[in-house]
């Protein structure tokens, strides 16, 4: 049964490659994925970054899965995956998911609905700590009347209650993950060797070098084109994409404008532009770092962070670093599924900011030109990832537009594990982030509200909540949109971040590979369907890959 609700759906557009996958393509070869970091996790309840993502959306299935064009509405946009049908109630306040009688784990193992219960579970234990915690705010329970049957319950309707659970909770198994104790998961060998359910299976993760999955070659919903997905991270920006040109990769998923002509003019592969739902930005920690039971003793007054913010050239910053393949952010929210994108920003206003400053007590008084007051500087820091030279180019930038104002930003480069360790325990003073939103403006609850998981800045605003719940939980598309943009409105005047760039992606793959339409959430989506054909393959395509049987 599918079940539409008043609200209208969510249009995310999906842009179609050049050359589609042929459903009868032969299957073989190999796809390697450049990329400028490692994964963080591959165990889906504690995937913060992009990379694990992408990786665990290849080994795990959902319930049922979003087609493009993407609908998050009702159930109209989404086909089956573990679950084979599913059953609303006359009151749209529970669903009852039936499971597909061939779904099974990689070792073998049936999936069963005490899986997805147990996942549940996992994902809601402030223990774990799952960041997509706050997605599950609207569930009241999920229980297993049967072993093939999960029930799903519902606090109160509203239009996107089928895509916050289908699309946020990934079951994992019960029986490798159940006897972990929960304190103990992060650590946990199991974590590191994760048993899936999906096309494809882990063969080695060797951190910061390779991450090797292989198709499940006796999988229950059908083979999978390609025989493996390996994902290589780059020790720097420079390297990742040279490993495209050399032809030691065969995708790119974010090319840079210095690279775009090179990439057009090379023969071997073709560009395509892809939408994005990712945006940067600059956040501030609101809480002292070594003690986040304190204010921080700058940050914490929304009138510095409000003088700071409009010493920032946004403009000139997205110039700079991405010429025309980057617009300037909105806010916390992608243009593709914003349903309002006229906020007013702060303006960039370098003598309002000074004014501003004075008037907080920020004296120029040295030589340095950089403002104190009782004697303490006017400075704080920024954490970069030495991977991602957009971010790097971004902290020069906003470093030389600070000092310009009497503001002294300390740049510290780390490399990505690191600056993830130090984000999740919130110790920073800023960080310069990119945020991948979920394809509905309610991703926005997850890294911005007070409940948010990855909420690192600790910003918390009880309006800004209760606007988001409102605006959720509308009942027309009018009432949702003026509830979204007082929201957005909110946030941004309080300036807990600046919102800098909203990149316009373009991926180089190798022209042997024949790929299906970007999904505009998941590029990575269509992987299963991708397939290079038998006369095209080179020396890595025709390694033996053994085949799985039951």
């Amino acid at each position: 049964m599918r079940h539409a609700l008043a609200l209208p759906a969510l249009l995310v557009a999906a842009i179609a490659c050049a050359e589609r996958g042929s459903s009868n393509a032969p299957s073989g070869g190999t796809l390697i994925v450049t990329i400028g970091a490692d994964a963080d996790h591959l165990l889906p309840p504690l995937i913060t970054g992009l990379v694990g993502r992408q990786v665990a959306d290849l080994m795990y299935y959902r319930l049922a899965e979003l087609t493009p064009p993407i609908r998050t509405a009702g159930d109209e946009g989404f086909e089956p995956r573990l679950a084979s049908r599913w059953r609303w109630a006359a009151d749209s306040l529970s669903i009852a998911f039936d499971l597909d009688p061939r779904a099974q784990w990689h070792d073998g193992t049936p999936v069963r609905a005490k899986d997805v219960v147990f996942t549940y579970s996992l994902y809601t234990d402030p223990v774990v700590g799952a960041p997509g915690s706050v997605n599950f705010a609207n569930v009241d329970s999920i229980t297993a009347p049967d072993s093939m049957t999960v029930a799903v319950w519902f606090q109160r309707r509203k239009a996107e209650q089928f895509f916050e659970v289908v699309h946020n909770l990934v079951p994992v198994p019960a029986h490798v993950f159940g006897p972990v104790q929960r304190d103990q998961l992060r650590a946990s060998g199991a974590v590191r060797e994760p048993i899936g359910n999906g096309p494809y299976r882990l063969v080695r993760w060797e951190r910061a070098s390779r991450i090797e999955l292989a198709a499940d070659t006796a999988h229950w919903r059908g083979r999978p084109r390609l025989d493996r997905v390996i994902w290589t991270p780059a020790p720097d920006p420079v390297t990742t994409v040279t490993r495209l040109f050399a032809g030691e990769a065969d995708f790119y998923e974010s090319l840079r404008p210095e690279n775009l002509a090179q990439a057009e003019s090379d023969s071997a592969l073709r560009v395509v532009p892809y939408p994005s739902l990712q945006y940067g930005f600059l956040q501030f920690n609101l809480r002292d770092p070594g003690d986040s039971s304190r204010p921080h003793r700058l940050l914490a007054d929304r009138e510095l962070r409000r003088a700071i913010s409009m010493a920032v050239d946004r403009d000139r910053l997205v110039r700079s670093i991405y010429d025309t393949l980057a617009f300037v952010a909105i806010g916390p929210v992608s243009r593709a599924v914003a349903m309002d994108t006229t906020m007013t920003h702060l303006p960039h206003d370098p003598e309002r900011a000074r004014r501003t400053l004075d008037s907080l007590g920020w004296r120029v008084s040295g030589g340095d030109g950089i403002r104190q007051r009782d004697g303490v500087p006017l400075a704080f820091g920024v954490i970069v990832p030495t991977s991602s030279r957009p971010r790097i180019n971004a902290a020069v930038i906003l470093q030389e537009q600070l000092r310009q104002v009497g503001v002294r930003l300390d740049i510290e480069q780390m490399e990505f594990t690191t600056f993830l360790e130090r984000q999740r325990a919130r110790r920073f003073e800023s960080y310069l982030g990119v945020w991948v939103t979920t394809p509905t403006p309610s991703g926005v609850r997850q890294p911005w509200s007070t409940a948010g998981q990855s909420n690192f800045g600790a910003y918390a605003s009880p309006v800004f909540d209760a606007l988001v719940d409102s605006a959720v939980y509308a009942r027309s598309p009018v009432a949702a949109r003026t509830y979204w943009r007082r929201a957005y409105q909110t946030i941004i005047d309080d300036a807990p971040a600046i919102w800098l760039y909203e990149p316009r992606m373009v991926a180089a793959h190798h022209r042997r590979l024949r790929i299906t339409e970007f999904r505009a959430d998941a590029w990575w989506a269509g992987i299963p369907e991708w397939s290079i054909p038998p006369d095209e393959r080179i020396a890595r395509d025709r390694i033996p890959l053994a085949v799985r049987h039951e």
